[in-house]
């Protein structure tokens, strides 16, 4: 009787659910379907593409490089490129302008990682601060970003910078710290759209730290776009690396930066345009590598985007 009964119910249930067209439902697609989508848009394929070899050339730098990017050799200056040996030319100086680009590419390479890395710190913790405790605490990080979203970047870069004069670590301190308002606002968007979770409340209902809700359960779910904008955050540093050294305040010369070198070109611009064109179009591929990986990982790891 008792089997019975059972099967009758269970009978009675699988009709309900065919009226209702839960039947039909599709099974969940696995997680890693969710790369299907970009990997066929094929921009994520062509900036992984792009940062790989930008990363190769700039650990494999001193193995690769043909010549020694700082040796100053007259008697081969402004050399054109595939000419006596050097297959993009040589600069006033005589240096080999592929060794100074793949050199170049390990500078660029660390002042992005490096001026990132401050940001996201910076960024993410008055972000994860401003939109877990509100109140007054929310309105000066929320004033304070408003006020650096104001002031135009790369201004206030090279105000810091000629206030503590050019160089690389000056240079990781300026761009680091005009590169967290963006950062900041993401995470205080995600940290007040989870404090409402079920999770979060569960959390706090078996007695959890703050610090522990914050690093176990809020700081987790808000990874996906801090990645994102980090790497889409690395071709703006770049960029503005570039730029700072193109007028001086940046990396300084012998050694060898793409902004640096399309500053000491620009005055052979007419009679030898691969001084500027080549470091040129080293800072043009990286950013577009990494803009196209970004808006791939934004594809795989944003929920809300159709797939």
């Amino acid at each position: 009787m008792e089997r019975s009964a059972n099967a009758v119910i269970g009978d009675a249930a699988r009709r309900v659910a065919a009226r209702r067209g839960t039947a039909a439902l599709p099974a969940v697609a696995p997680r890693w379907h969710s790369w299907k989508r970009p990997l066929r848009q094929g921009n994520i394929i062509v900036g992984l593409l792009i940062v790989t070899v930008l990363a190769i050339m700039a650990v494999t730098a001193p193995w690769v490089a043909p010549h020694d990017p700082t040796l100053n050799d007259l008697t081969h200056a402004l050399r054109r490129p595939g000419t006596a040996g050097f297959l993009l030319g040589t600069d006033n100086l005589g240096r080999d302008i592929l060794s100074r680009i793949i050199w170049g590419s390990r500078i660029s390479l660390t002042v992005g990682v490096v001026v990132q890395s401050i940001a996201i710190l910076i960024g993410a913790l008055l972000g994860l601060v401003a939109g877990f405790y509100g109140g007054w605490t929310d309105d000066v990080v929320s004033g304070l970003t408003n006020v650096m979203f104001a002031l135009p970047r790369l201004l206030l870069a090279m105000a810091i910078v000629a206030a503590l004069g050019p160089g690389m670590f000056n240079l990781f301190i300026a761009l680091g710290m005009v590169g967290w308002p963006a950062i900041c606002r993401l995470v205080r968007a995600q940290t007040l759209s989870l404090c409402g979770k079920n999770f979060v409340e569960g959390a706090r209902a078996v007695g959890a730290t703050d610090l522990r809700i914050i690093t176990r359960h809020i700081l987790p779910n808000a990874l996906s776009p801090i990645i994102v904008l980090g790497t889409l955050g690395m071709a703006h540093t770049i960029l503005a690396e570039a730029s700072l050294s193109f007028l001086g305040l940046g990396i300084q010369p012998p050694t060898p930066s793409w902004g640096t070198m399309m500053s000491r070109g620009q005055a052979y611009i007419w009679h030898a345009p691969w001084l500027m064109l080549y470091p040129g179009l080293a800072v043009l591929m990286s950013v577009v590598g990494l803009n196209l990986l970004g808006d791939g990982l934004r594809d795989i790891l944003d929920p809300h985007v159709r797939r």
